[in-house]
């Protein structure tokens, strides 16, 4: 961590959520686990410790599929997939095709820095379940 002097409580509890969370929470997600685990922090710290863990590259902030954003603690280069039946978001290391890249840059004139791709399907979970209904 850059500046792990000004870790306060707060901010590491709020890491600490995200670093363990398999799901890519929510701040009411996080709001919800905090108050699970006794934690009484306010709304506006939630937000505030969420934006200042984004502006530190701690983590990530990412705007998927409806209005929330979502939270990922993982900083590597990674895509995301989001179930199109549950909402649930997973994680994907394929890396992109670079002859993809330039050909996207040479039909844009964009020198690419960071992508950022969203894949959409159906998790093995409803898949499973939809056939079960059949």
């Amino acid at each position: 961590m850059r500046k792990a002097g000004a870790m306060t409580v707060q901010r590491r509890t709020i890491y600490d959520i995200l670093a363990t969370a398999q799901d890519h929470p929510t701040a009411a997600d996080i709001i919800e686990r905090l108050k699970a685990g006794g934690h009484n922090f306010a709304y506006a710290t939630v937000y505030n410790t969420l934006k200042y863990l984004t502006e530190e590259g701690l983590v990530h902030e990412l705007k998927l599929e409806g209005d929330a954003s979502r939270y990922d603690a993982r900083t590597e280069d990674h895509q995301h997939i989001v179930c199109t039946s549950c909402g649930k978001v997973d994680e994907v290391f394929a890396e992109t095709p670079s002859d993809w890249l330039l050909t996207i840059s040479k039909q844009t004139g964009y020198e690419i820095t960071k992508e950022q791709i969203l894949f959409k399907g159906v998790c093995e979970e409803c898949l499973s379940a939809t056939k079960s209904i059949h």
